[in-house]
Protein backbone atom coordinates (compact mmCIF):
# COMPACT_ATOMS: atom_id res chain seq x y z
CA UNK A 1 0.00 0.00 0.00
CA UNK A 2 1.02 3.18 -1.15
CA UNK A 3 0.04 6.75 -0.15
CA UNK A 4 0.32 9.74 -1.98
CA UNK A 5 -0.48 12.99 -1.31
CA UNK A 6 -4.01 12.67 -2.67
CA UNK A 7 -4.40 8.94 -3.49
CA UNK A 8 -3.92 5.41 -2.46
CA UNK A 9 -2.99 3.05 -4.14
CA UNK A 10 -2.73 -0.72 -2.89
CA UNK A 11 -1.50 -3.49 -5.49
CA UNK A 12 -1.79 -7.04 -4.30
CA UNK A 13 -0.25 -10.68 -6.05
CA UNK A 14 -3.38 -12.52 -7.15
CA UNK A 15 -3.19 -16.46 -6.83
CA UNK A 16 -2.29 -16.64 -10.66
CA UNK A 17 0.42 -14.57 -10.11
CA UNK A 18 -0.61 -11.03 -11.76
CA UNK A 19 -1.18 -8.15 -9.89
CA UNK A 20 -4.51 -6.32 -8.84
CA UNK A 21 -4.49 -2.74 -8.31
CA UNK A 22 -6.64 -0.34 -6.58
CA UNK A 23 -6.74 3.33 -6.64
CA UNK A 24 -8.44 5.78 -4.52
CA UNK A 25 -8.31 9.37 -3.92
CA UNK A 26 -8.03 10.08 -0.15
CA UNK A 27 -10.76 11.70 1.87
CA UNK A 28 -10.48 15.44 2.36
CA UNK A 29 -9.79 14.43 6.27
CA UNK A 30 -6.24 12.75 5.18
CA UNK A 31 -5.52 16.10 3.33
CA UNK A 32 -7.10 18.84 4.28
CA UNK A 33 -6.01 21.43 6.91
CA UNK A 34 -6.56 19.48 10.26
CA UNK A 35 -3.47 16.97 8.65
CA UNK A 36 -1.14 19.90 8.53
CA UNK A 37 -1.91 21.66 11.57
CA UNK A 38 0.85 20.49 14.37
CA UNK A 39 -0.66 19.05 17.46
CA UNK A 40 -3.54 18.23 15.44
CA UNK A 41 -2.23 15.97 12.74
CA UNK A 42 -0.84 13.88 15.15
CA UNK A 43 -4.28 12.05 16.19
CA UNK A 44 -5.51 12.36 12.21
CA UNK A 45 -2.21 10.17 11.49
CA UNK A 46 -3.18 7.16 13.84
CA UNK A 47 -6.56 7.22 12.60
CA UNK A 48 -5.36 7.02 8.58
CA UNK A 49 -3.25 4.45 9.45
CA UNK A 50 -6.32 2.29 11.08
CA UNK A 51 -8.60 2.85 8.32
CA UNK A 52 -6.82 2.44 5.80
CA UNK A 53 -4.49 -0.23 7.14
CA UNK A 54 -7.76 -1.93 7.64
CA UNK A 55 -9.15 -1.37 4.33
CA UNK A 56 -6.48 -2.13 2.36
CA UNK A 57 -5.72 -5.61 4.59
CA UNK A 58 -9.48 -6.48 3.95
CA UNK A 59 -8.72 -5.49 0.34
CA UNK A 60 -5.84 -7.42 -0.05
CA UNK A 61 -7.78 -10.69 1.65
CA UNK A 62 -10.38 -10.17 -0.69
CA UNK A 63 -8.20 -10.60 -3.61
CA UNK A 64 -6.38 -13.49 -2.64
CA UNK A 65 -9.58 -15.64 -2.02
CA UNK A 66 -10.41 -14.10 -5.61
CA UNK A 67 -13.40 -12.04 -4.12
CA UNK A 68 -12.41 -9.10 -5.71
CA UNK A 69 -15.85 -7.33 -6.74
CA UNK A 70 -16.85 -6.97 -2.95
CA UNK A 71 -16.60 -3.21 -1.67
CA UNK A 72 -15.54 -2.62 1.83
CA UNK A 73 -18.43 -0.87 3.07
CA UNK A 74 -17.36 1.93 5.87
CA UNK A 75 -19.67 0.28 8.27
CA UNK A 76 -16.66 -3.16 8.23
CA UNK A 77 -14.33 -0.63 8.04
CA UNK A 78 -15.38 1.31 10.77
CA UNK A 79 -16.04 -1.72 12.99
CA UNK A 80 -13.06 -3.32 12.46
CA UNK A 81 -11.34 0.52 13.72
CA UNK A 82 -13.45 0.59 17.12
CA UNK A 83 -12.38 -3.19 17.78
CA UNK A 84 -8.84 -2.80 16.95
CA UNK A 85 -8.80 1.09 19.11
CA UNK A 86 -10.52 -0.90 21.98
CA UNK A 87 -8.03 -4.23 22.05
CA UNK A 88 -5.00 -1.33 22.14
CA UNK A 89 -6.47 0.70 24.75
CA UNK A 90 -7.04 -2.56 26.91
CA UNK A 91 -3.54 -4.21 25.74
CA UNK A 92 -1.00 -0.83 26.30
CA UNK A 93 -2.77 1.19 28.29
CA UNK A 94 -5.02 0.03 30.91
CA UNK A 95 -3.28 -3.89 31.22
CA UNK A 96 0.27 -1.77 32.45
CA UNK A 97 -1.51 0.41 34.54
CA UNK A 98 -3.68 -2.63 36.54
CA UNK A 99 -0.37 -4.87 36.39
CA UNK A 100 1.99 -1.40 37.96
CA UNK A 101 -1.07 -1.26 40.49
CA UNK A 102 0.03 -4.61 42.01
CA UNK A 103 3.61 -3.29 43.36
CA UNK A 104 1.87 -0.85 45.38
CA UNK A 105 4.55 1.97 44.40
CA UNK A 106 4.42 5.40 46.24
CA UNK A 107 6.58 7.16 44.23
CA UNK A 108 4.62 9.23 41.04
CA UNK A 109 7.73 9.24 38.90
CA UNK A 110 8.75 5.09 39.77
CA UNK A 111 5.32 4.27 38.92
CA UNK A 112 5.13 5.75 35.79
CA UNK A 113 8.99 4.68 34.89
CA UNK A 114 7.53 1.13 35.65
CA UNK A 115 4.46 1.17 33.98
CA UNK A 116 6.50 2.52 30.85
CA UNK A 117 8.58 -0.53 30.44
CA UNK A 118 6.19 -2.48 31.35
CA UNK A 119 3.74 -0.74 28.37
CA UNK A 120 6.41 -1.35 25.83
CA UNK A 121 7.76 -4.88 27.10
CA UNK A 122 3.67 -5.96 26.20
CA UNK A 123 4.00 -4.04 22.68
CA UNK A 124 7.42 -5.72 21.69
CA UNK A 125 6.05 -9.06 23.35
CA UNK A 126 3.17 -8.39 21.00
CA UNK A 127 4.98 -7.59 17.99
CA UNK A 128 7.36 -10.92 18.46
CA UNK A 129 4.21 -13.50 19.01
CA UNK A 130 2.37 -12.03 15.87
CA UNK A 131 5.41 -12.49 13.76
CA UNK A 132 5.16 -16.20 14.51
CA UNK A 133 2.40 -16.52 11.98
CA UNK A 134 3.46 -17.04 8.63
CA UNK A 135 0.70 -14.74 7.11
CA UNK A 136 1.88 -11.90 9.56
CA UNK A 137 5.41 -12.63 8.46
CA UNK A 138 4.44 -11.93 4.68
CA UNK A 139 2.65 -8.76 5.69
CA UNK A 140 6.03 -8.14 7.21
CA UNK A 141 8.12 -8.38 4.44
CA UNK A 142 5.35 -6.28 2.62
CA UNK A 143 5.98 -3.45 4.89
CA UNK A 144 10.04 -4.12 4.22
CA UNK A 145 9.39 -3.87 0.80
CA UNK A 146 7.35 -1.03 1.15
CA UNK A 147 10.20 0.68 3.00
CA UNK A 148 13.06 -0.20 0.43
CA UNK A 149 10.84 1.02 -2.44
CA UNK A 150 10.17 4.67 -0.49
CA UNK A 151 14.04 4.77 0.37
CA UNK A 152 14.98 3.88 -3.62
CA UNK A 153 12.88 7.06 -4.53
CA UNK A 154 13.53 9.40 -2.05
CA UNK A 155 17.68 8.62 -2.86
CA UNK A 156 16.84 9.38 -6.54
CA UNK A 157 17.46 5.48 -7.74
CA UNK A 158 15.51 3.65 -10.44
CA UNK A 159 12.40 2.21 -9.21
CA UNK A 160 14.11 -1.35 -10.43
CA UNK A 161 13.94 -4.32 -8.33
CA UNK A 162 17.74 -5.26 -8.53
CA UNK A 163 18.32 -1.23 -7.70
CA UNK A 164 15.81 -1.06 -4.68
CA UNK A 165 17.21 -4.10 -3.52
CA UNK A 166 20.15 -2.91 -1.91
CA UNK A 167 17.99 -0.24 0.25
CA UNK A 168 17.75 -1.10 4.15
CA UNK A 169 13.96 -1.91 4.95
CA UNK A 170 13.81 0.85 8.12
CA UNK A 171 12.33 4.17 7.38
CA UNK A 172 12.50 7.33 9.68
CA UNK A 173 8.65 8.10 8.79
CA UNK A 174 7.52 4.74 9.81
CA UNK A 175 4.17 4.07 12.03
CA UNK A 176 6.02 1.36 14.17
CA UNK A 177 8.80 4.26 14.98
CA UNK A 178 5.43 6.84 15.82
CA UNK A 179 3.78 3.86 18.06
CA UNK A 180 7.05 3.86 19.95
CA UNK A 181 7.14 7.19 20.43
CA UNK A 182 3.46 7.47 21.61
CA UNK A 183 4.46 4.80 24.38
CA UNK A 184 7.55 6.84 25.21
CA UNK A 185 6.01 10.17 25.32
CA UNK A 186 2.58 8.62 27.77
CA UNK A 187 5.39 8.20 29.86
CA UNK A 188 6.19 11.72 30.77
CA UNK A 189 2.61 12.87 30.20
CA UNK A 190 1.28 10.51 32.46
CA UNK A 191 3.93 10.99 35.08
CA UNK A 192 2.41 14.89 35.14
CA UNK A 193 -0.82 13.63 36.48
CA UNK A 194 0.72 12.37 39.74
CA UNK A 195 -1.43 9.59 41.64
CA UNK A 196 -4.37 9.77 41.65
CA UNK A 197 -7.48 7.56 42.36
CA UNK A 198 -7.69 3.89 40.06
CA UNK A 199 -10.34 5.46 38.16
CA UNK A 200 -8.70 8.85 37.32
CA UNK A 201 -5.68 6.99 36.63
CA UNK A 202 -7.82 4.68 34.09
CA UNK A 203 -9.69 7.45 33.04
CA UNK A 204 -6.82 9.51 31.82
CA UNK A 205 -4.72 6.51 29.98
CA UNK A 206 -7.63 6.94 27.60
CA UNK A 207 -8.84 10.28 26.92
CA UNK A 208 -5.04 11.39 26.95
CA UNK A 209 -4.29 9.25 24.03
CA UNK A 210 -4.96 11.73 21.44
CA UNK A 211 -2.68 14.54 23.25
CA UNK A 212 -0.16 11.59 23.60
CA UNK A 213 -0.44 11.26 19.44
CA UNK A 214 -0.18 14.37 18.20
CA UNK A 215 2.83 15.32 20.61
CA UNK A 216 4.34 12.05 19.38
CA UNK A 217 3.87 12.97 15.53
CA UNK A 218 5.35 16.37 16.87
CA UNK A 219 8.98 14.41 17.78
CA UNK A 220 8.71 12.54 14.90
CA UNK A 221 8.53 14.97 12.12
CA UNK A 222 10.92 17.09 13.94
CA UNK A 223 13.28 14.47 14.18
CA UNK A 224 13.14 13.07 10.41
CA UNK A 225 13.57 16.84 9.24
CA UNK A 226 17.32 16.78 11.68
CA UNK A 227 18.63 13.43 11.20
CA UNK A 228 22.23 14.80 10.86
CA UNK A 229 22.20 15.69 14.21
CA UNK A 230 23.99 12.87 16.61
CA UNK A 231 21.08 13.53 19.19
CA UNK A 232 18.04 12.81 17.06
CA UNK A 233 19.74 10.26 15.34
CA UNK A 234 20.15 8.05 19.51
CA UNK A 235 16.97 9.43 19.66
CA UNK A 236 15.73 8.21 16.80
CA UNK A 237 17.74 4.63 17.43
CA UNK A 238 15.26 2.28 19.48
CA UNK A 239 12.17 3.19 16.77
CA UNK A 240 14.33 2.31 13.73
CA UNK A 241 15.89 -0.95 15.68
CA UNK A 242 12.07 -2.43 16.75
CA UNK A 243 10.83 -2.18 12.81
CA UNK A 244 13.32 -5.02 12.81
CA UNK A 245 10.67 -6.59 13.89
CA UNK A 246 7.74 -5.00 11.89
CA UNK A 247 9.37 -4.54 8.30
CA UNK A 248 11.22 -7.65 7.18
CA UNK A 249 13.50 -8.17 3.97
CA UNK A 250 11.27 -8.94 1.33
CA UNK A 251 12.09 -11.03 -1.37
CA UNK A 252 11.98 -9.99 -5.51
CA UNK A 253 8.25 -10.72 -6.08
CA UNK A 254 7.34 -8.15 -3.12
CA UNK A 255 9.66 -5.92 -3.95
CA UNK A 256 7.77 -5.61 -7.35
CA UNK A 257 4.03 -5.57 -5.70
CA UNK A 258 5.90 -2.58 -3.67
CA UNK A 259 7.51 -0.57 -6.56
CA UNK A 260 4.17 -1.10 -8.58
CA UNK A 261 2.32 0.53 -6.13
CA UNK A 262 4.74 3.08 -5.68
CA UNK A 263 4.92 4.32 -9.69
CA UNK A 264 1.33 4.22 -9.67
CA UNK A 265 0.91 6.60 -6.99
CA UNK A 266 3.60 8.71 -8.26
CA UNK A 267 1.63 8.54 -11.86
CA UNK A 268 -1.73 9.46 -9.78
CA UNK A 269 -0.63 12.07 -8.09
CA UNK A 270 1.05 13.72 -10.81
CA UNK A 271 -2.36 13.57 -13.23
CA UNK A 272 -4.08 15.15 -10.29
CA UNK A 273 -1.83 18.12 -10.55
CA UNK A 274 -1.85 18.70 -13.85
CA UNK A 275 -5.58 18.59 -14.08
CA UNK A 276 -5.51 20.97 -11.44
CA UNK A 277 -3.23 23.32 -13.45
CA UNK A 278 -5.35 23.07 -16.44
CA UNK A 279 -8.41 23.69 -14.54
Amino acid sequence: MMRGQKTLVTVVRRPGGDLATNTQPLAPIYTGWMRQTPLIRGIFVLIEALVLGIKTLLYSAKVSLEEEEEEISGKQAGIMVAISLAVAVVLFFLAPLFLTKLFNIESPVAFNLIEGVIRVAIFILFLKLISLTSDIKRVFAYHGAEHKAINAYEDGAPLEVEAVRKYPTAHLRCGTSFLFAVLIIAIIVFALIGLPSLWLMALSRIILIPVIAGIAYEVNHFAGRHTKSRLVRAILAPGLWLQSLTAREPDDSQLEVALAALRQVIEADQSKEAAQVSS
